[in-house]
């Protein structure tokens, strides 16, 4: 019981903020030029397929939720399937803070020198 609840917990916890964070940046493309053809291709294949990982992170997380609380109602033991999902799951939740969910890196303050003025 205290398995199916630590997946239940896990599938809450790393996701559901990664999903938050993707959908934030999801149209956010550093260097991007509308002038360009090539670009805009580029572009809308790139947010054609963050869309396709958010998505396939939502419904992952809805199927292991709905197979771990069902479990935990009904008393059965989970699938060996939800495992892997939820092992899936949370890569992709990395994917998705590690590539386009993070915020912009500020640029770099310069160090004030007083010995140079």
């Amino acid at each position: 019981m205290l398995v199916k609840l630590l997946v239940a917990a896990g599938a809450l916890l790393v996701p559901v903020p990664a999903l938050v964070l993707g959908a934030r940046g999801l149209l956010k493309q550093p260097g991007y030029s509308p002038d360009l053809p090539s670009d805009r291709v580029s572009y809308v294949l790139l947010v054609v397929l963050r869309g396709l990982v958010l998505l396939l992170v939502l419904a992952l997380t809805a199927v292991i939720l709905v197979s771990t609380i069902g479990a935990v109602v009904v008393d059965v033991p989970l699938h060996g399937l939800v495992y892997v999902f939820f092992a899936l799951d949370v890569l992709l939740a990395l994917l998705i803070v590690l590539s386009f969910g993070r915020r912009a890196r500020r640029p770099a303050r310069r160090r004030a020198n007083p010995a140079v003025r």
